[in-house]
């Protein structure tokens, strides 16, 4: 497999590769989850912002609990939908262990938000000033094992009619503006499986629903649908809802469930949809060697 990190990054990894070995210690979670991997259904479900747990070396990155909290550090509920959402479509879940401050999974090495130093106005004090051997040690043991871990998933799953779901939650207000959405379906260059699940989800009444809002993806911004949908062929969207409309387990469950129902009504239309590759799995994304 050829390497993805830069020559910078490839030459600190030669210079210490002890930094990488030690930025999770042996008591410490894994990279990355995954929970029913034998599950049976179509979906495969991915949460690259599941956590806000900072690995222990790299202490609070200089911010306040309150601010580890916040969006800046995670999506909150978004994991908690992803685990219900699982649970009723019999589907294997990844899920990060970590912050996206650490390292953000669903960025790309070459993006300035993939080891952000300022967030939403906020100064990241443990992001200044990074070493090539620091950056090598977030990829090696962050990053990497995350994408890797979806790529096995995914190359198990060859031969089996497979629909990729990425769950997100989003800040209800940006900037000062409200966000008027309730849910939205992203997508990159293959929107078919997005257009079925909107569709779907405007038989729920009530729901202001966002068509590529509130972000849309691309391969600058974004890494996981890129890579491991529109790269591989796979229909695949992602799904991001509200912040203030799952802030209860409560709240979750019946997210997840209005999900679930969505699913079902297009499951079948989505998996005639077949395999369009739209662009070059980068290397990196699959199996390890």
């Amino acid at each position: 497999m050829t390497d993805v990190r830069s020559d910078g990054e490839r030459e600190g990894a030669n210079a210490d590769a002890r930094v990488t070995a030690a930025l999770l210690e042996p008591t410490e979670p894994p990279a990355v989850e995954l929970v029913n991997d034998a599950g049976a259904g179509s979906a495969v479900l991915v949460c690259d912002h599941a956590s806000n747990r900072f690995p222990r070396r790299l202490g609070s990155l200089g911010l306040t609990q309150a601010q580890a909290a916040e969006h800046i550090a995670w999506d909150p509920g978004a994991a908690e939908v992803a685990r219900r959402l699982a649970a009723h479509l019999d589907a294997p879940l990844l899920l990060t262990n970590y912050s996206r401050l650490a390292i953000d999974c669903n960025r790309p090495l070459h993006s300035a938000e993939s080891i952000a130093e300022h967030s939403a106005g906020i100064t990241i004090p443990g992001n200044h000033r990074l070493s090539a051997q620091e950056r090598v040690a977030r990829v090696d043991s962050l990053f990497l094992p995350y994408h890797r871990a979806i790529g096995a998933l995914l190359d198990h799953r060859r031969g089996r009619p497979t629909l990729l779901l990425s769950v997100h939650s989003f800040a209800p207000i940006l900037d000062g503006r409200p966000r008027p959405w309730h849910i939205g379906v992203c997508h990159a260059l293959d929107g078919r499986l997005a257009a079925l699940l909107l569709g779907a989800l405007a038989h729920d009444g009530g729901l202001t629903l966002g068509d590529n809002e509130p972000y849309s993806i691309s391969d600058d911004s974004d890494y996981t649908i890129p890579v491991h949908g529109d790269g591989r062929g796979l229909p695949s969207a992602m799904i991001e809802i509200r912040q203030n409309g799952i802030r209860s387990g409560t709240e979750a469950a019946v997210w997840a469930q209005r999900l679930a129902r969505a699913y079902r009504l297009i499951e079948r239309r989505a998996l005639g949809l077949g395999r369009v590759v739209l662009g070059p799995v980068p290397s990196g994304s699959g199996t390890p060697d």
